[in-house]
């Protein structure tokens, strides 16, 4: 998707089952809206979630917005927080990652069922998705790899990742229509699989490095979301 040449103005038209998003887009020369339709059911509404997923809405409506990659301000990850994270993620590679990252991709399935849509070899499966033969090794893929980026965070200075670049990651959750909420619902799956595998580690200063690291790797792929050529 093309960066906007200037900040876009927006509408949301909201029914019981899901919420219009209108981006008006003015330059110069014209004025261009696009609307878009945001289904809301995928997320489970109870108590505990609603202040976590809707309240990411409204940032969610600019997230058509990319920057280059050399507007993307990164902060500073600390010697602390990278302690807390080097701590806990080699206790948790002594236990089982693919069962981890198992229960990381199950609690994000059970917040937002629908989201299975978003993966070819769920989407049409007939197969109950905890024994989807794809599913472990995917999820242990995934989970690995967001836990060594947030591992390697500080000495490189930025999220990087393995395996893949964060050009591929981007224009893959581009094609497949990520949003916003998506990666907040995976946030919160992530911390609450971490905070399971060493609950005797868990602090909120482990929470917030996590949660920062994480915000970063997001900030990075979503910097990256646009059509591959």
């Amino acid at each position: 998707m093309n960066t906007l040449a200037s900040k876009p103005t927006s509408m949301l038209l909201s029914n019981a089952t899901g919420t219009k998003i209108c981006v008006t887009q003015n330059s110069s020369r014209s004025t261009h809206q696009k609307c878009y339709y945001m289904d809301l059911s995928w997320i489970r509404r109870d108590e505990s979630l609603k202040g976590l997923v809707y309240s990411t809405t409204p940032k969610s409506i600019t997230s058509v917005e990319r920057r280059s990659s050399k507007s993307l301000k990164v902060r500073a990850f600390s010697e602390e927080q990278e302690a807390l994270v080097v701590k806990s993620w080699n206790a948790m590679k002594k236990k089982n990652p693919g069962e981890l990252g198992l229960k990381f991709f199950l609690r994000i399935f059970e917040i937002a069922p629908s989201a299975k849509k978003l993966f070819k070899f769920l989407k049409d499966s007939d197969v109950p998705v905890e024994q989807n033969p794809q599913l472990k090794p995917h999820a242990m893929t995934v989970f690995v790899m967001t836990c060594e980026s947030a591992v390697q965070l500080r000495k490189a200075g930025k999220a990087t990742v393995r395996e893949s670049t964060l050009k591929d990651l981007g224009a893959t959750h581009f094609k497949y229509g990520v949003v916003d909420e998506h990666f907040e619902v995976t946030k919160y799956a992530l911390l609450e699989t971490i905070k399971e595998a060493v609950p005797e580690m868990w602090s909120p200063e482990m929470k917030n490095a996590w949660a920062e690291a994480y915000d970063q790797l997001a900030a990075a792929i979503k910097n990256e979301m646009k059509p591959s050529n």
